[in-house]
C-alpha cells in the first residue's frame, strides 16, 4: 500500500509522492539540517538506496525510513504551500485502494477511509485515523472545540477523502442567496429530477394538444410514472411540513429570501438540505441559529431520518435523541462507540479507566528498564517492541489488510490521558427582601410596529428557577431588555429592590469589551483584580492558559464566551440573565454552567434552545404567547408535546426516555 499526499485550497489539487533520487535526498538532507529529529526515533529500518548509487558513493548519508518519509513530506508540503492561495490550506493523506478494493469501492453504500491524515499550516488536527460511517446510521461527532470537526465535515463535502463516487454528500453550513424566489420556491426548485420531469410534461401535452402522435403519448405516459415514482405530488406538502417546522408561518413561507435575517435564511438552509434527503446529510451546529420550539421539531423530525446523518453539536439531549452512535475526536484520532450520548459519556469514563492503567504500567516498564542501565530512548524502543509484538500476537490468524510497513502495528507509547475539565461557579448573593424583580402592567411596542406586550405582569424573587419559551419573534430578547431597563416599558413599570445586582449572559457575550486588552488585563482593570486571581478565573471557565494574555480581538467567539463568564463570575450578581448562553459553549462547558445554576443562590432566568440546560436547572417554564407571558401547567414533556401536537406532528419516542436508559446501564 502507498500513499498519497496533497494540499487542497479552494480549487482541488492532487500530488502524487514520487521516489526520491540520491541527488534529491541529498539536498533535502541540506536544507533540513538545522531541523531536530524527535529524541526518541526508531532507528532500526534503513532506507537502501538503488545499488549502483551506493556503489559510486560509498559515503553517501543513510536514513531511516522515518527520517526519509518526514523530508518527503516536508518538502512536498512547502512546495505546494508556495503554490496555493493563502486562504485554505489543508494538508491531506490517505491509503490508497488496491486493485480489488477499488473495484468495491465504485459499488459501496459505507465509508471506510484507514490512515487518513489532515493537517492545517502544518498544524495535525488527524493523524492516521479511520472513518467508518456505515449506511443508515445516525452518528454524533464529538469532541472538546478548535480540534478538527468542522474541518472533516468539510473535507468529507468536497470529497477531499475517498469518499464512495455513489454516496452523495451534503453539508449545511451556508444561509441562501438573497433573492426575490421565496422559501417555498428554493425548497422545490433544490429538486432538479423533478422539475426536469415537470417541464418535459408539460412540454409534451403542449405538443399532444395539436397532435396524436403515438411516440409523444408513450413519452407522456413514461414521465407520468416517473413522477409517480418519485411521489412528485407530495413534493409541495413535504417543504411545507419541514419549513413549518423550523417556525416559518405561511406568510413567511410565501416572501422572498431577501426579506429574511442571516439566522432566518440559515433556517431556509436547513430546511433545503432536509427536503433533498442526500444520501450522508451532514449538519454542523444545527441548532445554533433555531429556537427551542424548532429544535424539538428538528430532534423529533430527525429521529426517523432513515438515510445516514453525521451531526456536530453543543446540545446533549438533541445528541441524545436522534444519535444511534458517537464518533469521539480524541489525540487525533476517531474512536466509535454505539448509543447516544449519554451512554457514550458512560463508556467514556470505563475507557479513561483503562486507558491510565495501561500508561501507568507502561511508565513502570520504563522505570525498571532505565534502572537497568538502559537510556531513555533504548528503554521507549525496548517497550514499543515488546507491546508491537504483543499486538501482532494478539492479531495472528486474522486477516489483514496490506499496508506499508510502517503503518501496520507499529506501536507507539502511550500518552498520559488528558482530562478536558470546566468547573466555575457563581458566588452566594446575601439575601434580598422581596419584591425582588417585576414588571407590573407592562405594555411594549417598539415604533411603528405592532404592540409587543400588553398589560404584562410578572416577578422574580431570589429562589426563580425560570425558562422562557416561545417562537422567534414574540419578544423573549426584548422583555429580558425591559427587565434590565435596557428598555422602558410604553405603559406600566418595572420594579427592581435598590440593593438588586443583574448580572447578564448572552450569545454575543465578549464583543462589548475592549478587545484591544487581553482578558486578563480586562479583569485586573474592571474588577482591580491580582493577575494570580484572574488566571486562576479564567482557567475555571476552561480559557487555556495560551489565550491569557493575547488582545481579545484576536479570540475565537467561544473564547470571548469564556471570558464573559469570567467578568459575569467577578460581578457577584443577584440574578443571572442568560439568553442563549449555549451558543458559543462546548458541552462540557454547558456541564459546568448547568452545575454553576444549581449551586447558586440567587435567582436565574434563561432563554434557550438547549433542553438538558432547561431540564439539568429544574426550571419552571413559562411562555410568551398573546402578548402576556403566563407559567405553563406541566413539564418540559407536556410543553414538547403541545408543541408537536400543535403541528400535526406524530411523537417519535418519549425525550428523556434514551438518556435515562444510558445512565442505568
Amino acid at each position: 500500500m502507498f500513499f498519497l499526499f496533497f494540499l487542497v485550497p479552494i480549487t482541488e489539487t492532487s500530488t502524487t509522492k514520487k521516489k526520491i533520487s540520491s541527488k534529491e535526498l541529498k539536498k533535502l538532507v541540506a536544507a533540513e539540517e538545522d531541523t531536530p529529529m524527535d529524541k526518541d526515533e526508531e532507528t532500526e529500518t534503513i532506507i537502501e538506496t538503488k545499488q549502483e548509487e551506493s556503489i559510486d558513493k560509498p559515503t553517501e548519508k543513510t536514513l531511516t525510513r522515518k527520517e526519509l518519509k518526514k523530508h518527503e513530506k516536508k518538502a512536498a508540503f512547502e512546495k505546494l504551500i508556495a503554490e496555493a492561495p493563502e486562504t485554505d490550506q489543508f494538508s491531506v493523506s490517505q491509503a490508497a485502494a488496491q486493485n480489488r478494493q477499488a473495484q468495491l469501492f465504485e459499488t459501496a453504500i459505507d465509508i471506510k477511509i484507514e490512515n487518513f491524515s489532515i493537517s492545517a499550516r502544518g498544524n495535525d488536527l488527524f493523524v492516521n485515523a479511520t472513518l467508518n460511517i456505515a449506511n443508515g446510521r445516525r452518528y454524533g461527532l464529538v469532541g472538546p472545540n478548535g480540534m478538527g470537526k468542522t474541518t472533516l465535515l468539510k473535507h468529507i463535502a468536497n470529497r477531499q477523502l475517498a469518499i464512495p463516487p455513489n454516496i452523495d454528500v451534503l453539508i449545511c453550513e451556508q444561509e441562501v442567496q438573497a433573492d426575490e424566489k421565496s422559501a417555498l420556491e428554493i425548497l422545490l426548485m433544490a429538486d432538479k429530477k423533478r422539475l426536469s420531469l415537470l417541464e418535459e410534461q408539460k412540454r409534451l401535452e403542449s405538443q399532444l394538444e395539436t397532435s396524436n402522435d403515438t411516440d409523444l403519448q408513450n413519452k407522456l405516459r413514461h414521465v407520468y410514472d416517473e413522477l409517480k415514482a418519485i411521489n412528485a405530488d407530495a413534493a409541495e406538502p413535504k417543504a411545507r411540513r419541514i419549513l413549518a417546522g423550523l417556525g416559518f408561518t405561511p406568510k413567511m413561507i410565501a416572501r422572498p429570501s431577501k426579506s429574511f435575517s442571516g439566522g432566518w435564511r440559515m433556517r431556509i438552509s436547513l430546511a433545503r438540505a432536509l427536503y433533498m434527503e442526500p444520501t450522508l446529510l451532514m449538519l454542523d451546529e444545527p441548532t445554533n441559529h433555531l429556537d427551542l420550539n424548532a429544535v424539538i421539531w428538528l430532534d423529533n423530525y430527525l429521529q426517523s431520518w432513515k438515510k445516514t446523518l453525521l451531526v456536530v453539536s453543543h446540545d446533549q439531549s438533541f445528541l441524545d435523541n436522534i444519535c444511534t452512535d458517537v464518533i469521539h475526536l480524541d489525540g487525533k484520532k476517531l474512536y466509535y462507540y454505539k448509543g447516544n450520548y449519554s451512554l457514550f459519556k458512560k463508556m467514556l469514563l470505563q475507557t479513561r479507566a483503562q486507558q491510565l492503567k495501561d500508561y501507568e504500567k507502561q511508565e513502570r516498564a520504563l522505570d525498571a528498564l532505565k534502572k537497568q542501565g538502559h537510556s531513555s530512548k533504548q528503554a521507549s524502543a525496548k517497550v514499543g517492541r515488546h507491546e508491537e509484538q504483543k499486538s501482532k500476537d494478539k492479531n495472528r490468524g486474522r486477516k489483514q489488510d496490506t499496508a506499508d510497513d510502517e503503518t501496520v502495528n507499529r506501536k507507539e507509547l502511550l500518552q498520559k490521558p488528558k482530562e478536558y475539565q470546566v468547573r466555575f461557579r457563581f458566588p452566594s448573593p446575601p439575601p434580598l427582601n422581596p419584591p425582588v424583580l417585576g414588571a407590573y402592567d407592562v405594555t411594549f411596542r417598539y415604533e411603528n410596529r405592532e404592540t409587543l406586550f400588553e398589560k404584562l405582569n410578572f416577578g422574580v424573587d431570589m429562589a426563580s428557577r425560570i425558562a422562557i419559551v416561545g417562537p422567534n419573534g414574540v419578544g423573549k430578547s426584548t422583555f429580558l431588555k425591559l427587565l434590565m431597563s435596557v428598555l422602558e416599558p410604553t405603559r406600566g413599570e418595572i420594579r427592581r429592590n435598590h440593593r438588586l445586582r443583574i448580572g447578564r449572559f448572552d450569545q454575543h457575550a465578549g464583543e462589548q469589551f475592549d478587545l484591544e486588552l487581553s482578558a486578563v488585563e480586562h479583569l485586573k482593570r474592571s474588577f482591580n483584580m491580582p493577575e494570580q486571581d484572574t488566571r486562576k478565573s479564567l482557567g475555571s471557565v476552561g480559557l487555556p492558559g495560551r489565550a491569557h494574555t493575547i488582545k481579545m480581538k484576536d479570540l475565537s467567539g467561544g473564547q470571548k464566551a469564556r471570558v464573559a463568564l469570567s467578568d459575569l463570575i467577578a460581578r457577584e450578581p443577584d440574578v443571572l440573565i442568560l439568553d442563549e448562553p449555549t451558543n458559543n459553549l462546548d458541552i462540557e462547558s454547558i456541564d459546568a454552567l448547568a452545575e454553576a445554576i444549581n449551586e447558586f443562590k440567587g435567582g436565574v432566568i434563561i432563554v434557550s434552545h438547549d433542553e438538558r440546560l432547561i431540564r439539568e436547572t429544574n426550571c419552571q417554564l413559562w411562555v410568551i404567547e398573546s402578548k402576556q407571558i403566563n407559567e405553563i401547567d406541566g413539564d418540559f414533556d407536556d410543553y414538547r408535546k403541545e408543541l408537536l401536537d400543535s403541528l400535526g406532528e406524530a411523537i417519535i419516542h418519549n425525550p428523556s426516555a434514551a438518556a435515562t436508559a444510558a445512565t442505568t446501564i
